[in-house]
């Protein structure tokens, strides 16, 4: 990876462009006083010093005294890595203080809109976020086609989180797998007849949000949808547990089909015994 790339990475971690520069000229200068790092960036001294000085304020640089001058060194990328995350997770525990900031002002839907496979699974990031249970319509063979390591790298971080998912799916060999394992992916699938409701698309319901996926077997044209407002995830709420109670009685009318289907195998067994005794 070129510098200006991973200068662009630092930057996304909460470091300005000047002083992601100082921080990669760190990494490569090691110990060094902050006319090293002006050469080394092209910044004049003093607008080295004084970024310098900030960055070791914040604890992404120390500073040692030697020859009558302060050098400075930067820390690790590891450690980097470690205050990026103490700082997400910061920002995390404080969104409910901060979406309570939020006035009426703030009630025009947002839409965002993403191309692509990388861009839905930028959407299925955003469901990890979720502090309500995730409302889900989805058909479990067509993900898992689309996003072959969707368990794996998806389903285990949801799980992870501690995030409850209640789904709808078709009922076929997938949606019949996946609703036998979920004790251990915390979560409530509900089938429905396949015929009638195949669900080729997905609505991920959570929080005030709504995201919807297109999916396509040309990967250019798979996209997906996030509205958020509050109103809209009501009414999506609304449906799905219409939805919801539909499937049940749809699941119980199966069960007590195969119950009676036992139960006429039996009695035709029974009466070929009596006929032949």
């Amino acid at each position: 990876m070129g510098t200006a790339a991973l200068q662009h990475v630092i930057q996304s971690v909460g470091l300005d462009a000047e002083e992601a520069k100082l921080y990669i000229a760190g990494l490569k200068l090691g110990t060094s006083p902050a006319s090293a790092y002006a050469k080394n960036t092209g910044f004049n001294r003093i607008t080295t010093y004084n970024q310098l000085e900030k960055l070791t304020k914040r604890g992404i640089f120390s500073a040692v005294r030697k020859k009558n001058a302060k050098w400075y060194q930067p820390i690790s990328p590891e450690k980097l890595s470690i205050e990026a995350h103490k700082n997400a997770e910061s920002l995390e525990r404080v969104l409910p203080d901060l979406r309570g900031l939020m006035g009426n002002h703030h009630r025009t839907p947002r839409v965002r809109y993403y191309e692509g496979a990388e861009g839905v699974r930028d959407v299925y990031k955003d469901t990890l976020s979720a502090q309500t249970d995730i409302l889900n319509f989805a058909n479990s063979d067509i993900i898992r086609s689309f996003w072959k390591g969707y368990d794996k790298e998806y389903v285990a971080q949801r799980v992870k989180k501690g995030i409850h998912l209640k789904g709808i799916a078709p009922d076929d060999d997938a949606g019949r797998k996946v609703q036998g394992k979920d004790k251990e992916s915390f979560r409530e699938i509900r089938l429905v007849s396949v015929k009638e409701f195949p669900i080729n698309n997905e609505i991920n319901i959570y929080d005030n949000k709504v995201a919807i996926i297109s999916f396509s077997e040309d990967e250019t044209e798979v996209f997906g949808v996030i509205i958020e407002s509050k109103e809209v995830a009501q009414t999506q709420r609304q449906i799905f547990e219409m939805a919801w109670r539909f499937a049940a009685l749809g699941e119980g009318a199966r069960r007590k089909e195969k119950i009676d289907a036992k139960e006429g195998v039996a009695k035709i067994r029974k009466d070929q015994l009596i006929m032949f005794e």
